[in-house]
């Protein structure tokens, strides 16, 4: 396992309309720690990259990350990174204390100056990382991280398909209240029926893709409950594989379902619009020919 990596970031990623078309501004990566252990860490890459977002989760942070190092060692390095979304609970010294406890393990803590939301935290933490392949899962805990190698498995494999991006865990026992469950199945129904994207749960954290296909898809807030439909719309293939879910151990859910309700109509148009506008090319049809060539 490579050696620590430690780095606290500020980023200031604002909301983002999908009808915005100015592509997002991100301030530089500054790091308070550099040290020779920090060089050489970059001597091993990093095969894959755990990526969390994390708001006000003080009393779950070191459990999950120990907890993540348990479940994917044995699969090759690895990098986690952890987007602290503007946290007042003293989750970012907490993440900080950990990476100090645990110096054998390659962490990233990025910051965010204020909060922007659980898309632009994902979003900061997979554009800082190394690895071609991302596993996300929510901060929260309830997203077990024993999930991840059935999630990392089918993208890490030699004969991996070159067009699979995404791979999707899907809750099959929820163990959140009867009306957020409630509230979830009515907008999965409807985002299904709209989008027809083949998913029955897409609000689950747990998830693995292709770095590289994941910035090329259209950035907005809200983005991270639509990705099957957006890694379809550019042309990539989706895996689902079902998946637990644990109750809350601390902290406090940061949606209600007003809230996720007012917003989810507009995102949901919009992300209809952009499928119909979709590229009408796939990026593996794309060939680069140099001065030189052979064009036949």
């Amino acid at each position: 396992m490579p050696p620590a990596r430690c780095q606290s970031v500020t980023q200031v990623t604002g909301s983002r309309n999908l009808q915005q078309a100015d592509e997002p501004r991100f301030p530089p990566v500054a790091s308070l720690s550099h040290s020779a252990s920090h060089s050489a860490s970059r001597s091993v890459a990093p095969q894959f990259a755990i990526v969390i977002p994390m708001k006000n989760e003080i009393g779950a942070c070191a459990d999950l990350l120990s907890d993540c190092v348990a479940a994917v060692e044995g699969l090759g390095p690895f990098e986690m990174l952890v987007t602290d979304d503007g946290s007042d609970d003293g989750t970012g010294a907490a993440l900080e204390a950990w990476a100090r406890a645990h110096p054998e393990v390659r962490l990233t803590v990025l910051r965010h100056a204020r909060s922007a939301g659980q898309s632009a935290a994902v979003h900061s933490g997979v554009r800082a990382a190394a690895a071609p392949i991302i596993a996300t899962l929510d901060g929260d805990g309830q997203n077990p991280p024993a999930e991840l190698p059935k999630l990392l498995a089918p993208l890490l494999a030699a004969d991996a398909p070159a067009r699979l991006g995404l791979v999707a865990g899907q809750r099959v026992k929820r163990n959140d209240p009867w009306a957020k469950r409630a509230a979830s199945l009515a907008a999965n129904r409807l985002r299904g029926a709209m989008l027809r994207d083949g998913t029955r749960d897409t609000g689950c954290g747990l998830k693995a893709f292709r770095r590289d296909a994941f910035l090329g898809l259209p950035y907005f807030n809200h983005m991270h409950r639509y990705l099957p439909a957006l890694f379809k719309r550019d042309g990539w293939e989706v895996g689902h594989i079902d998946v637990a879910h644990r109750a809350r151990a601390s902290g406090a859910s940061k949606y209600t379902n007003i809230g996720r309700a007012l917003v989810g109509v507009s995102d949901l148009l919009g992300v209809a619009w952009l499928i119909r506008r979709r590229r009408s090319l796939p990026v593996w049809e794309v060939a680069a020919i140099t001065p030189g060539d052979d064009r036949g």
